[in-house]
């Protein structure tokens, strides 16, 4: 056949798929996921298998790891050295594996991800535990299949005395496919599978009162046994894996957090890196140092305080933005009968179990027929021993070895078998001493025959038989739990104080929406006046805060802004403060109506919106506290063409004035107005006619010494007493504060609740003139008050607003 006549012409993606087929068929049964009898990847049961098969054994001196890896390849694994070295130095990694599989001398890694010595320089042999792992390989327990160039055989699987895989774990991903089984405790783990064999049908509920969860090498704490029976029972679940920590006291008052245990599978010098990090970017407040002081007597991670530093909060943060704390996500699959399978805990127990009976009873098949064929040689021992002058004459009459065997067969009825034995007889066995131990032994195998035979064929003595195995193990290798499992998952809150430094700071918000923080040092070197604004800009609060505050920005759009004080710019009193929608992102338009600032959101206070149709709503502030506030949310619900025009801070026993554009007020107390969601639209303030729209709406204490001032757009301006306007009831037409004139009539701009040493600044399209209300006389509603502008020469009054007062912080 010619070689184009060998070339096939076929398409790349049947090809592809083909060929991505086998290979990924190739890694998931041959190369990245355990077998649920073993609880071993290929080439792991390849190490071992090869290790024994050297002699290299723990009750030998430890071999050069080179020579192993080198078998290993040679005979069993045609890979890489690299890798087959890798799996072995894992399997002696007590970080890393419950029961270490291999023992190893020289440098094998450590738990901060230092890499091994190289092959050369260390030695390996395998642990004590792994010979029950291998115990009974040559007696057939096993099925055996040709390596890879069909040299020597090697097994499918080893006969796995104990639970390896749930008591080693394991991790693999392959096409496709992943697993991760958490590792457990020996003893549990074999009280589940005895538990198993007595009830094959118990419960996960059952079974975890015998394995109540994984047991790490690293110690630590397991949250969460609602996700443990989860993943039992449905081969997928995810618990909380948090590391053993100790607050202690040190001297001088201050306290340091100890971590002795850390979670599985974590990188200890990372983790010690990134609690650095911390420390250093200022994430954290109160960490003075952070010391790995592990050393050969155990792990230590030391994290010192500042003085007054809270502890309890800062290991809170560390559990939530470290590895200190990780979750754990079960994923139990395994290969069973040659398929990857997702696997609860009692099918892993089952198929464990079914490995076991197979292990046993073909042990037993082999044992029995072993005793059978002594007990054969022994019997024909013990008769040429009673015929012993015929059969040594037979022999010395005979030509040679062959020809004594057929004699001996033919003439006294010997087995093929028997004949052998009797030819290679030492003379010193014809003693009586002997013949004695020959009928002693004969009595043994018959017993032992009997028993095995009984065990074969009653399956109840078989399980005994294998109970009876586990119980020796477990007392040989048992050993004391090392995680701690906790009922529930510890709900971690941060306090602020905790990832903030407490600083007391000036805080400013302009009605354009420029806010910042100012430093009280910088703003105690310059003078007020020196706050730069943009044209007809003005401050709308000036606060004293402190850097754990939060401040509540509200939107004419309904909407509101929670921003943390402390993520608030930090900008000179002289300079320009940067604008609100670079911290949130708000609408083109939208515009700042009222900054709140809060301290604490537990308190019983009341936010009071009104807006300009005359709606009014009242919510309780606590409602407003945001776990997320990277966007505006909803304040207020506000219909279409309405919107905010003022926001108050209530305790729930003040009184509310609405002024309309026409001159009309109405006052009436906040109890009036129901409590209700943040977002409900609220409830009818003021009854407004057509062409009518609020502009003010002030909450004040009726208790108070304050002073009604309104200023319409014709420039006047008018101080009334509070008493001018008497309590009415909500949702009504209220009463006017003008005289009604037929030409020109006075419209109302602004209507202020103030005190004695107000100030009010009151702009034109080209003037702006700052009054003191305190100056003016007081007058009846009746009154059209005095002009203070001329608005022929100035254009109409745009606006009015109080000069904002400095205020100090607030109430702790």
């Amino acid at each position: 056949m010619s070689e184009t006549e060998r070339l096939l012409d076929l398409p790349l993606e049947e090809v592809l798929g083909d060929r991505f087929g086998r290979y990924s068929k190739y890694i998931i049964q041959e190369r990245a996921l355990p077998d649920v009898r073993d609880g071993l990847k290929p080439v792991q049961r390849r190490i071992l298998y090869a290790m024994q098969q050297e002699k290299n054994t723990a009750d030998k001196p430890y071999r050069k790891s080179a020579k192993t890896v080198g078998t290993v390849i040679g005979n069993y694994h045609p890979h890489g050295d690299s890798s087959v070295y890798e799996a072995m130095v894992r399997l002696s990694q007590t970080w890393k594996v419950r029961y270490p599989l291999v023992e190893m001398h020289g440098n094998n890694g450590s738990i901060d991800g230092d890499p091994p010595a190289a092959m050369r320089y260390t030695e390996a042999r395998l642990s004590g535990i792994s010979t029950e792992l291998l115990r009974d390989i040559q007696k057939n327990t096993v099925e055996h299949i040709p390596n890879f160039d069909d040299t020597i055989e090697e097994p499918t699987v080893l006969p796995s005395r104990f639970p390896n895989l749930l008591v080693n774990g394991s991790t693999g991903i392959s096409a496709g496919y992943a697993t991760d089984i958490p590792p457990h405790r020996l003893e549990e783990v074999i009280d589940a599978v005895i538990m198993r064999i007595d009830s094959p049908n118990s419960s996960v509920d059952k079974l975890m009162t015998k394995l109540p969860g994984p047991d790490f090498p690293t110690g630590g704490i397991i949250q969460g046994k609602e996700g443990l029976k989860e993943a039992y029972e449905n081969g997928k679940g995810k618990v909380v894996v948090r590391g053993k920590t100790e607050i202690e006291e040190i001297k001088g008052g201050k306290e340091q957090i100890v971590i002795d245990e850390i979670p599985y599978d974590v990188n200890k010098s990372t983790l010690v890196k990134r609690m650095d990090e911390l420390k250093i970017d200022r994430k954290v407040e109160g960490i003075a140092e952070v010391r790995d002081e592990t050393d050969r007597t155990g792990l230590r991670i030391v994290v010192e305080l500042k003085k007054e530093a809270n502890s309890e909060g800062i290991l809170h943060y560390l559990y939530k933005n470290t590895d200190l704390q990780v979750s754990y996500n079960f994923n139990m699959v395994a290969i069973s009968e040659r398929t990857p399978k997702q696997m609860s805990l009692p099918m892993i127990l089952d198929s464990y179990i079914a490995h076991q009976k197979e292990i046993v009873t073909n042990q037993s098949k082999h044992d029995l027929e072993k005793a059978k064929n002594r007990a054969h040689i022994v019997q024909g021992l013990i008769k040429a021993i009673s015929i012993l002058d015929d059969v040594i004459s037979t022999i010395r009459s005979s030509n040679d070895k062959g020809d004594a065997k057929e004699r001996i067969k033919d003439n006294y009825s010997f087995s093929e078998s028997q004949a052998e034995a009797i030819v290679n007889l030492q003379l010193y066995r014809l003693t009586n001493t002997d013949i004695t131990s020959l009928e002693e032994e004969a009595d043994t195998l018959e017993a032992t025959i009997k028993e095995l035979e009984t065990l074969l064929s009653d399956e109840n003595v078989l399980l005994k038989e294998i109970k009876n195995d586990l119980r020796a193990i477990k007392r040989k290798y048992k050993d004391e739990r090392r995680t701690v499992i906790e009922e529930k998952v510890q709900e971690l809150k941060v306090d602020l104080e905790v990832t903030v430094a407490s600083e007391d700071i000036l805080t400013s918000v302009t009605k354009d929406g420029y806010v910042k923080r100012t430093s009280l040092r910088s703003y105690g070197a310059s003078q007020e006046d020196d706050l730069p604004l943009k044209e007809g800009d003005y401050l709308l609060r000036l606060m004293e805060l402190n850097t754990t505050d939060t401040l509540l920005l509200f939107t004419n759009k309904g909407k509101y802004l929670y921003i943390p004080v402390h993520k608030l710019p930090d900008i000179k009193w002289k300079e320009l403060g940067q604008h609100v929608a670079n911290l949130v992102p708000i609408e083109v338009g939208e515009k700042i109506v009222e900054a709140i600032p809060v301290r604490s959101f537990e308190s019983e206070d009341y936010l009071l919106f009104v807006t300009k149709n005359g709606m009014v709503k009242r919510s309780s502030l606590k409602e407003y506290q945001a776990q997320r506030h990277s966007k505006p949310l909803v304040a207020i619900k506000t219909k279409e063409h309405d919107e905010v025009i003022s926001v108050s801070l209530t305790d729930g026993t003040k009184d509310v004035i609405l002024a309309s554009n026409k001159g009309y007020c109405l006052r009436f107390e906040e109890a009036e107005v129901n409590t209700v969601g943040p977002k409900a639209a609220g409830v009818k303030g003021i009854q407004l006619r057509e062409g009518e729209s609020l502009v003010s709406g002030e909450v004040f204490d009726p208790d108070a010494s304050n002073m009604i001032f309104v200023v319409s757009q014709r420039g006047a301006v008018k101080r009334m007493d509070m008493r001018e306007l008497d309590k009415g009831t909500r949702a009504t037409r209220g009463v006017v504060v003008f005289r009604e004139l037929k030409k020109n009539p006075h419209h109302l701009v602004q209507l202020l609740v103030v005190k004695k040493n107000s100030l009010v600044r009151i702009v034109t399209a080209t003037d702006s003139l700052e009054v003191e209300p305190s100056q003016y006389r007081a007058k009846d509603r009746y009154n059209n008050g005095t002009f203070v502008i001329d608005t022929e020469q100035n254009g109409k009054v745009a606006g009015a607003w109080r000069k904002v007062d400095y205020e100090k912080p607030l109430d702790k």
